[in-house]
């Protein structure tokens, strides 16, 4: 053979190869007209998150094509193309392409059809499809970008971040989760869930037709039949999206840019919360939810009570008594229970005349699991509501509950938990002969518990006098001072800090358990606050560094001076964030109250505030975009945890770029709870006498009216959003040409559809021109004058991280230059400030 033939036989093998190479796929993410993925090959998403390609369970002898999570043990399926039509596993010639009136089609290996897209595509496009990042499979148009197919509106047992759960009540189209039959057998299982047909929606989960467990309603914040819900909504974040002109209603719950996170039908008909965190050997059960009996719907029957943690489980309402004694008596009860004693407006149709002044009447039941198939009615108050009932001989309970209003119940009460350390209220009716008995029976415990109370007060007074004395003996130093070792916690009352400014300035209510460090220790730790550790210095007073004895690094806030304003905010702060438990708020350590020294102890920030790198030339290109959009949503996901799943509901009032924390990876912390305040769930919004913040982040109905809400915040959130991406300072920024301040250079700039421009130099190399389109455009919509054009938290959340189509932000009109200026100029004094310090602008009214 020649050198010549050689090369020649090399040449077509190469050419070979490749064409080999463009008509199978293998390792890409994507599938064109003229490719095939075979058993063996698979597509990976951009980010290597999730693969798709054929797979057998375990013990199975079937093949099917599914997509799961790459490079996490063990391997969890998602989705399943084939469930009901599956291949032999013998067959290793089957493939998945795309046909030519443009489907995704599986065949097998004599090229007929076992599965296919089925739905229509235009015949002049050329289509291909895409497995995202958010584990999506998409069919489209590669021009257009035109979707045609998507595997998220197939749901199989899991739901994804960013997956829909609900229906189209135009369309009749209902997305569902369905189980596997069996771990072996993804066909489709007798368990699905769904969400209800009526307003306010649940979550439903049924056993083939018949309802198995369900959420409650949701009340805009949270599902009212879930007590445990706070404590998992940072996991999974659900938001409840509805379009009256689509039709369309549905749940979806946002993606965390810190953990992978599913939820899971299995096909027993539980459910589970699974996460996986970077770095992890494998996923983690972060909840289960479905705990038999309580939670299987309707366990006992009409109007009685599910209890998990008493003997019998079942128990009928106050006024009702069993159905059938007997099948009650051996564990039977899905009999349920009926009314002792009939009402009066049902006792004046068959001629039985009540007592003078005798009327029906409401018991309350507190700590319910709500009962299901409520009427809801859009009342103003508890007490239309009970009227409402009242007036309606076929009302037997009412709740009023936040978010929700006046809910109603005729008939039965089905499906009732007894929650010992959450739930809602229920005002049961009840006649009037049942409500004087219950009256006397309570009559009798009161006397009871008085007498128990009576003595165990004598027996606590004489045990608080012998503490007293040990305490006074151990040589506490200060008068009404206590000093504890780092580890010790207590309550701190007026009981202990006695004669202290803890007494007028502490409520009963706010008691707290955090631990109390003595000063010395922490003087020995700064080096007696040594000027070379101090870190800062904000309203509140100087921010050091210090080292423990341990090596852990700390920072100490210090006040030295009793100013009301100071030692209102150090108790604010001590109160709410020892309370707080997010990734994305700072820490609180301890507190020491020595004499006139107040300090507050934090987890040590390495990288300090951002406004050290935002705001500095020397250091802003440390932060590129990647950096700058994890901050951004960080923030975000911190503000949501205030505004809507801590346990106290809070406003921040002075977020702002310096105190926006940073650890040694990055990743945001807000700070500074001083100004914070607490607000119930109902309340829309707040007045105060004292109006505090810093220039340029304080919404204009804050600092004209002294008016708050969770939307004040959204406002400065907006602002420092703005501020990421241009880096530059709101309070110092002005375009001169068109006398602009940043904000409003922002909406020119948008308007004009020059939103690039806006962006911060320094990010040339490094920026999405997706997410800082969006993120310019969710920082207007934030920064929009009326509150109420303002999104939440939760909806900014999903727009930062969803296509989802934004409305149109309106034209910032309010300037706070010209309000500080006349306020300024009306006061005249200290109060008016432009630095960077929060401080006193104006009285509200």
């Amino acid at each position: 053979m020649g050198f010549c033939q050689a090369w020649k036989i090399l040449l077509i093998s190469l050419l070979s190869y490749c064409i080999i190479q463009s008509y199978y796929c293998n390792a890409s993410d994507a599938i064109l007209q003229s490719q095939k993925l075979l058993v063996g090959d698979t597509l990976t998403s951009a980010s290597q998150v999730f693969e798709l390609g054929f797979f057998s369970p375990a013990n199975s002898s079937k093949r099917y094509l599914g997509i799961w999570f790459k490079n996490i043990p063990p391997r969890k399926v998602v989705w399943v193309a084939n469930r009901e039509s599956p291949l032999n596993v013998s067959d290793s010639a089957a493939s998945l392409s795309i046909s030519k009136n443009g489907n995704l089609v599986i065949l097998d290996g004599v090229q007929n059809v076992i599965w296919s897209s089925n739905v229509y595509v235009p015949t002049n496009n050329t289509v291909e499809v895409v497995l995202l990042d958010s584990g999506n499979l998409v069919l489209k148009d590669n021009i257009s970008g035109q979707c045609f197919f998507e595997s998220f509106d197939y749901p199989c047992d899991t739901f994804l971040p960013g997956m829909k759960i609900g229906f189209n009540r135009i369309t009749g189209e209902r997305w569902l989760l369905s189980s596997w039959q069996k771990e072996s057998d993804p066909s489709p299982g007798n368990f699905s869930i769904g969400i209800s047909d009526q307003l306010p929606s649940q979550f439903f989960i049924w056993n083939k037709s018949t309802p198995y467990y369900r959420t409650g309603e949701w009340n805009g914040l949270k599902f009212i039949g879930l007590p445990y819900i706070d404590s998992a909504a940072y996991i999974v974040q659900f938001v409840f999206q509805q379009d009256f002109q689509q039709g369309t209603a549905y749940f979806t719950f946002l993606p965390n840019t810190s953990f992978l996170t599913f939820v899971e039908l299995q096909s027993t008909g539980f459910v589970q919360v699974v996460q996986w965190t970077d770095g992890a050997p494998a996923w983690e059960v972060y909840a289960k939810m479905v705990h038999p009996p309580c939670d299987i719907y309707n366990t006992c029957g009409p109007s009685a009570i599910c209890s998990k943690n008493k003997y019998p489980t079942c128990s009928c309402l106050r006024g009702f008594v069993p159905r059938s004694s007997d099948e009650w008596s051996r564990g039977n009860w899905t009999g349920g229970c009926v009314r002792q004693t009939k009402l009066l407006c049902q006792r004046k149709g068959n001629g039985t005349s009540p007592g003078v002044g005798q009327q029906d009447g409401f018991l309350k039941f507190s700590g319910l699991k709500l009962p299901d198939l409520a009427a809801i009615f859009r009342l103003d108050s508890a007490s239309e509501c009970e009227r409402l009932c009242l007036n309606n001989c076929s009302c037997t309970a009412y709740a009023y509950v936040a978010g929700i209003r006046c809910m109603v119940w005729s008939g039965d009460l089905l499906d009732m938990q007894d929650y010992s350390y959450s739930g809602e209220d229920l005002f049961l009716r009840l006649a009037y002969s049942e409500l004087v008995f219950s009256g006397k029976r309570k009559l009798k415990r009161a006397l009871f518990i008085c007498a128990a109370v009576l003595s165990s007060l004598f027996l606590g007074i004489a045990l608080y006098c012998l503490l007293k004395n040990k305490i006074y003996q151990t040589g506490q130093k200060g008068k009404g001072t206590i000093s504890f070792r780092i580890g010790d916690s207590c309550n701190i009352s007026k009981e202990y800090a006695l004669e202290s400014f803890w007494v007028g300035n502490l409520k009963k209510e706010d008691p707290i358990e955090l631990p109390l460090i003595e000063f010395e220790l922490i003087a020995a730790a700064t080096n007696n606050f040594k000027v070379d550790n101090k870190l800062g210095e904000g309203g509140f007073g100087p921010v050091f560094k210090g080292k423990l004895k341990g090596g852990q690094e700390i920072a100490v806030k210090r006040l030295s001076n009793r100013t009301g304003q100071g030692i209102e905010e150090f108790k604010n702060e001590i109160v709410l964030i020892s309370k707080l438990q997010h990734r994305n708020l700072v820490r609180l350590l301890g507190c020491c109250i020595e004499g006139e020294e107040l300090l507050i102890i934090y987890e040590y920030m390495p990288n300090r505030s951002l406004d050290k790198f935002l705001f500095d030339t020397s250091q802003k290109e440390l932060l590129d975009w990647p950096k700058r959009f994890n901050i951004i949503q960080g923030v975000a996901r911190g503000l949501l945890y205030l505004h809507r799943d801590s346990c106290l509901n809070i406003i921040h009032r002075d977020l702002k770029v310096s105190n926006i924390l940073l650890d040694e990876e990055m990743n945001p912390k807000i700070s500074d709870f001083g100004l914070a305040r607490t607000f119930q769930k109902q309340q829309q919004l707040v007045h105060t006498h004292r109006v505090a913040g810093t220039y340029g982040y304080m919404s204009p109905e804050y600092a004209l009216r002294g008016v708050f809400s969770e939307k004040s915040d959204v406002f400065s959130f907006g602002v420092l959003l703005l501020e990421i991406i241009s880096g530059k300072k709101n309070s110092s920024f002005h375009y001169v040409e068109e006398n602009l301040n940043l904000l409003n250079y922002a909406w020119k700039l948008w308007s004009e559809e020059s939103g690039l421009d806006f962006m911060d130099g320094t990010l040339i190399n490094s920026f999405s021109p997706e997410e800082i389109t969006r993120c310019l455009h969710v920082g207007l919509l934030c920064v929009q004058e009326c509150p109420r054009d303002r999104p939440t938290m939760a909806a900014i959340i999903l727009m930062l991280n969803s296509e989802m189509k934004c409305s149109t932000p309106k034209q910032p009109t309010f300037k706070f230059e010209t309000y500080l200026d006349l306020a300024c100029s009306a006061k005249d004094n200290d109060k008016c400030s432009v630095n960077e310090f929060s401080a006193s602008l104006s009285q509200g009214r």
